[in-house]
């Protein structure tokens, strides 16, 4: 017989996965039961500083305590209607999303993956009714090393073969370039181009921040040649680099905005996209849709999400200890890093392949009590909550140079 969870160790429950979960993960093997802020903590009690934030889906922290109360308000009142009816919250999100972001329209879908889909299919659509493609020729042009999602159209384009690999035929349709290459991607835009989808940061592929004029380059190219910008902000967006979104680092408003992970406040999946109306208005009843998308509590937290980032807080915050970040990270370039990418509160770090590995790195640092993630080869992310404190921020980067300075003797 099963025992129940409070009775097994992280051991035990780690084991106990092993022949009933599906082996799409490789974790690190802390199991987390309880969290607060910027802290997690283990089965055990054993306490650890969360450097990642759920991939950014926690820019807020674990629990903050005006998204968990509206998420007790909904809960109270009513949770699921489906989109066959209207609900009293839906109104007010698209609303303010919409006025924070500086568009028009909203498409509230629920995990980020479901937004690029959804972002795919508006920018063919807009194609055809719109820009006048003939039926079925709409392509996209994306860019190398990018992350957008796991489904199979997303892995049609997708260069990583780990995500590739065994899951053909694929979706056609769409043209790669380099990324950060401006005179690639022109030449890759035609008639046929509905739309150019970008990361305004590549965060999978190790946080590779783009030169500068590039993303304005994108827009003006775009314009240009009469197709859309897509950017997917998924990660990047939502305070994380120091401005609500990393394109407004360059000034730049895309046609198409993909969002999720922190919409959601780190309780429930919320994910959108957000258009101008010329984009959105493409879409006409039974052409697309969720169930679960723009559900009452999702609404609901994800409103709440707006409103906190309505204030500036998080945005001023992620950019003033992303200066703490980078000074911290710039000390350890030749000390075991070898060297590193940040904006805002998010950090690539490169760290000397002779120290160890992206996953060897993670594990001794959570041995440290600190969790990261590693990405590709040597490089660890660096995505804390955007309400860690400078003091936390700092013994995260001691306890980096403890651990990469143990390795390097």
């Amino acid at each position: 017989m099963t025992a129940p969870a409070h009775e097994r160790t992280s051991d035990d429950l780690i084991r106990a996965e092993e022949p009933v979960l599906a082996h799409n993960y490789h974790p690190l093997p802390v199991v987390v039961a309880r969290a607060e802020g910027t802290w997690v903590e283990d089965v055990e009690g054993r306490r650890y500083l969360d450097m990642l934030a759920g991939y950014s889906a926690l820019n807020f922290g674990h629990r903050h305590p005006a998204l968990i109360e509206a998420a007790h308000r909904q809960l109270d009142r009513l949770t699921l209607t489906s989109r066959a009816f209207h609900n009293d919250r839906l109104a007010e999100f698209a609303e303010r999303l919409a006025a924070l972001t500086g568009l028009d329209m909203v498409l509230p879908m629920n995990t980020g993956a479901e937004a690029v889909e959804s972002g795919i299919k508006v920018a063919r659509k807009w194609a055809y009714d719109v820009k006048g493609v003939p039926a079925d020729q709409a392509t996209i042009v994306v860019a190398a090393e990018n992350f957008h999602g796991r489904t199979t159209t997303i892995v049609s384009f997708s260069t990583d073969e780990t995500a590739r690999a065994g899951f053909g035929p694929f979706t056609p349709g769409f043209r790669v370039v380099p990324y950060n290459d401006l005179a690639a991607l022109e030449e890759a835009v035609d008639e046929t181009t509905a739309a150019v989808l970008l990361e305004p940061i590549q965060g999978e592929a190790g946080v590779v921040i783009p030169d500068d004029g590039y993303l304005a380059g994108v827009r003006e190219l775009t314009r240009r040649k009469g197709c859309l910008f897509i950017a997917d902000e998924i990660q990047s967006g939502l305070g994380r680099t120091g401005r609500t979104l990393a394109v407004e680092h360059e000034g730049v408003v895309p046609d198409v905005l993909l969002l999720g992970k922190a919409l959601g406040g780190g309780i429930v999946p919320v994910s959108a996209v957000v258009a101008r109306r010329e984009v959105l208005g493409v879409l006409h009843p039974g052409e697309h849709g969720s169930t679960f998308g723009g559900n009452p509590l999702a609404a609901a937290v994800g409103t709440a999400v707006v409103e906190l980032l309505e204030t500036g807080e998080f945005q001023r915050r992620a950019a003033d200890l992303g200066q703490l970040l980078h000074s911290g990270l710039a000390e350890l370039v030749g000390r075991g890093v070898t060297g590193f990418r940040a904006r805002g509160l998010w950090a690539g770090v490169d760290v000397d392949p002779a120290i160890g590995t992206g996953r060897e790195i993670s594990e001794r640092l959570m041995r440290e009590g600190v969790l990261v993630k590693d990405t590709h080869g040597s490089t660890i992310r660096l995505a804390p909550p955007l309400t860690i404190t400078a003091e936390e921020l700092q013994s995260a980067l001691g306890s980096l140079e403890k651990v990469l300075g143990a390795a390097g003797r």
